[in-house]
């Protein structure tokens, strides 16, 4: 990490005073491109074991012996340090004295002269106040005491020296040695390439510039080298012409612009804020860095907050900024979905922005891009279409929107456009006779006549599914998305779509865009989806119900698994259906997981809520939720035990009558009679976040979360700082 005069680089560029974390916790992590970037010590700093959520760049666990007494309360525990600290000072030198009369009593010899006898008195003192720390320091918490005031006080008086005696030192250090401190020494980060035959190579990337993406995406180049070592004459001279530009991304992209959020990409982690040091939070995260990385979002996320409340920017955003990231270091893939004004980052964060109903759009959407299946495409197509008040009708959907995909892919050997999709369901004459001529020059007549005869029995009818899908399609043939789906002038086949993608042309002779097909997944590719929210609102949310169907589909059936499939998703409340909440947790198999931001649980259908609690790992509650979203976060959290004192009074009839008498006149003079009290300290269960206590005390730009891993590791809600 590059340092000037005392201070670190901050991850605005801009250099700050150095902190020291609480308790020795996490350091700041040196950001982006375009600064000093100190690549042995980013890759030398410690990353410890921790608990999950744990930021581990830098991480310094505490002693699990000075965090017994983190509990107690600070006033108890300042009573208590100060009443034995009273008592500490008389005990010692009672010490001291019990000591001479012991002396006296078994007539022990004495020093005769001054120098000897102040010794001894020295050395009494000495193993007195030992004694009388040891025991009564441990009776008064003294320990405690000196972890949370002491040593941070020290800390900051340390810290903030006065400038002008900070000068001077750093004068008088510069004058003695004539010269700037020598750097400290680092581990080498490219041994593996020196001692695995790749020293040319290691060689070259020591003289070239190499940032965190960089050196995690060559590291990850050289791994597979290690497992096929034919490629390492490629390998070598690939890093040795490029240095730290090799085995770039398709896009030659190195790093992201803008960047703002802090990553540690050796451990993939993209840190949020701070756990808050308080008796709900778990011992091992209290005060330290938080941060999500694959193995929790591999679980899935889902965060409920008001509008205003930061699910955007202080989630959504940062891990779309770390997927991205990671998908440049070759480990990753990302699909984020939002609106076109939500604030997921530039364009230029992405391979492929698709914007339905934007002119200067390159890319348009393959409605079918997810399945290998004519039938399941279909059925997921059916599923996007019908609204959340249409799920009733979803089986007789999905029925005829296959008897007139399949027929149609049969002939064409292409999926239908919208507008012949829409023409075939709504029982346009003319679509079918051309469609069964096509059929039978292919010769598979026979194979789809039972379609093609029941689907003309259902035409007209007033239960007919097909022109409920036809005016459900009308929504997206419109003129301002024209280009943006596949037609009959638009190439369907994007199997290989990192050539589409880099290729960036439209089809010859037609406005057509090149369309995106979700099974590209196998590739590391960055992927932006912005809704037409504003302008064509019920197009939006099947685009977006389609887009997350999809990727729910890819992820089951994608070969590449190695790359983790990473889904954000701004606002969730339109893109869930029950085949969806299903896939949540089969993506755990596949590598793969999702982000879901939701306003309030009601936006969801009431079926839906409970199924999706749990089906995702993560859940997070952000400040303002109402007390019916709450309380399904407290009863998906579950209770603990807690202690719990009750005190009950009694009137007192204890004593004689001369106690009597004396309780009597009490009561004459004030009115009250005298009670005795019966304390009882029991343990009950309670919620560990209750539905008021997160509808009603989360502070403002803090959050709530609990968290699974892909092992099943879980860890109890956390309260964290996101500003922090």
């Amino acid at each position: 990490m590059g340092v000037a005069n005392g201070a670190t680089m901050g991850l605005d560029g801009t250099y700050g005073q150095q902190r020291t974390a609480q308790a020795g916790r996490s350091a700041a992590v040196p950001p982006q491109r375009g600064v000093p970037f100190d690549l042995a010590a980013w890759v030398d700093e410690p990353r410890p074991e921790a608990a999950p959520g744990v930021f581990r760049y830098g991480y310094r666990p505490l002693d699990p012996a000075r965090t017994k007494d983190a509990d107690v309360p600070a006033g108890p525990l300042l009573l208590r340090a100060g009443l034995n600290l009273l008592v500490a000072w008389p005990a010692e030198i009672y010490g001291v004295w019990l000591a001479y009369y012991l002396i006296d009593l078994f007539g022990l010899p004495k020093p005769s002269t001054e120098a000897p006898a102040l010794l001894l008195l020295l050395l009494l003192h000495a193993v007195a106040l030992t004694l009388a720390i040891r025991f009564f320091g441990r009776m008064g918490r003294w320990a405690e005491v000196w972890r949370r005031w002491v040593a941070p006080l020290l800390a900051r008086t340390v810290t903030h020296e006065e400038p002008t005696a900070a000068a001077a030192r750093a004068g008088a250090q510069a004058g003695a040695k004539a010269g700037a401190q020598p750097a400290p020494a680092h581990a080498d980060p490219w041994s593996g390439l020196r001692h695995g035959g790749a020293h040319l190579a290691a060689a070259g990337l020591d003289a070239a510039a190499v940032g965190d993406v960089d050196y995690v995406r060559i590291q990850r180049a050289w791994e597979t080298v290690q497992a096929d070592p034919a490629l390492l004459p490629a390998f070598t001279e690939e890093v040795t012409a490029r240095g730290g530009a090799a085995c770039a991304h398709p896009s030659e992209a190195r790093d992201l612009p803008g960047r703002s959020a802090r990553h540690d990409l050796l451990t993939r982690q993209v840190r949020l804020g701070t756990a808050q040091d308080v008796v709900k939070n778990p011992l091992a995260h209290r005060a330290a860095a938080f941060a999500l990385d694959p193995a929790l979002l591999g679980t899935s996320l889902l965060a409920v907050g008001p509008a205003g409340t930061g699910k955007t920017t202080r989630l959504a955003r940062p891990v779309a900024e770390a997927l991205c990231l990671q998908a440049l270091a070759g480990t990753a893939c990302a699909v984020v979905i939002g609106s076109a004004d939500a604030d997921l980052g530039p364009d230029e964060w992405y391979d492929v922005v698709i914007a339905p109903g934007d002119p200067g759009t390159a890319y348009g959407l393959d409605l079918c891009g997810a399945a290998k299946d004519v039938d399941e495409a279909a059925a997921r197509l059916a599923d996007a279409l019908l609204p959340d008040e249409l799920a009733a009708r979803a089986e007789s959907a999905r029925i005829a929107l296959q008897q007139t995909v399949g027929p149609f892919h049969a002939a064409y050997r292409r999926y239908p456009g919208v507008r012949e999709l829409r023409t075939l369901l709504s029982g346009d004459a003319g679509s079918w006779a051309a469609l069964e001529a096509a059929l039978r020059e292919a010769g598979k007549d026979a194979a789809h006549e039972p379609d093609l005869r029941h689907r003309e029995r259902q035409h007209g009818r007033a239960d007919d599914p097909g022109a409920l899908l036809a005016d459900r399609l009308a929504l997206l043939d419109r003129p301002a998305f024209a280009g943006c789906f596949p037609g009959p002038d638009t190439a369907n086949d994007t199997g290989n779509v990192t050539a589409s993608v880099t290729a960036n042309d439209t089809a010859p002779g037609t406005g057509a865009k090149p369309a995106f097909a979700m099974r590209a997944l196998d590739h590391p590719l960055r992927v932006r989806v912005k809704l037409p929210e504003s302008s064509h609102p019920e197009a939006a949310r099947i685009l977006s119900r389609l887009v997350v169907g999809q990727f729910v589909q890819a992820t089951a059936v994608r070969e590449e698994r190695a790359l983790f499939a990473g889904l954000v998703v701004d606002d969730a409340s339109a893109a869930l259906d029950a085949h969806t909440v299903r896939g949540l947790q089969r993506m755990r198999r596949g590598n793969a997981g999702a982000v879901l931001l939701l306003r309030t649980l009601v936006d969801l259908p009431e079926a839906l809520r409970t199924p999706l609690f749990g089906a995702v790992g993560c859940r997070m509650a952000f400040p303002g939720i109402a007390p019916w979203d709450g309380r399904l976060f407290s009863e998906a959290w579950g209770t603990h035990l807690v202690q719990e004192t009750a005190v009950t009074h009694a009137p007192d009839t204890s004593g004689g009558l001369l106690r009597r008498m004396g309780r009597a006149g009490r009561k004459a003079l004030s009115g009250t009679t005298a009670q005795t009290a019966s304390i009882t300290t029991r343990d009950v269960e309670r919620h560990r976040w209750s539905p008021s206590d997160l509808a009603h005390a989360l502070p403002t730009g803090h959050a709530v979360i609990s968290l699974t891993t892909v092992d099943g590791e879980q860890v109890t809600p956390v309260l964290v700082d996101l500003r922090s």
